[in-house]
């Protein structure tokens, strides 16, 4: 098994975000697969890091990707971006994906850190942690 199922794997979670009619309500639609330069949303949702490795079993060749989607917001406290945080679990925990290349196995959620960053702790970061097993055709 290979990296090569890592793209269609981000391309499907990525459609599911920018689909999801309640992720895209209250992120007014700024999901990102790269945060652009400039000036960005006051809340917004992000693709982050991913960890690949082999999982083949007797049942046939896959991978076990586990990767971060994180939601950064400027608003006064946690609670506008645990609610968005909370919609983008819904709409990817389980989520029945399908991919340009391999199969979707299944798609879990793990964990989540919430912390502030910037300067005085102005901005709230939520990262979520997800596991998704997938199967190259």
């Amino acid at each position: 098994m290979s990296y090569g199922v890592s793209a269609a794997l981000q391309a499907a979670v990525f459609q599911q975000l920018v689909a999801d009619a309640q992720v895209g309500t209250l992120s007014g639609g700024a999901i990102y697969d790269a945060v652009p330069s400039g000036t960005v949303p006051q809340t917004y949702v992000t693709l982050g890091p991913e960890e690949v490795r082999e999982a083949s079993d007797k049942t046939g060749q896959g991978t076990l990707h586990r990767f971060t989607v994180s939601v950064v917001s400027e608003a006064a406290g946690f609670g506008a971006a645990k609610t968005l945080a909370g919609a983008v679990c819904d709409a990817l925990d389980g989520a029945a994906l399908t991919l340009d290349r391999g199969r979707l196995v299944g798609l879990w959620f793990e964990r989540a850190s919430a912390r502030r960053t910037g300067t005085g702790g102005a901005i709230r970061q939520i990262d979520l942690k997800f596991r998704a097993r997938v199967e190259d055709n």
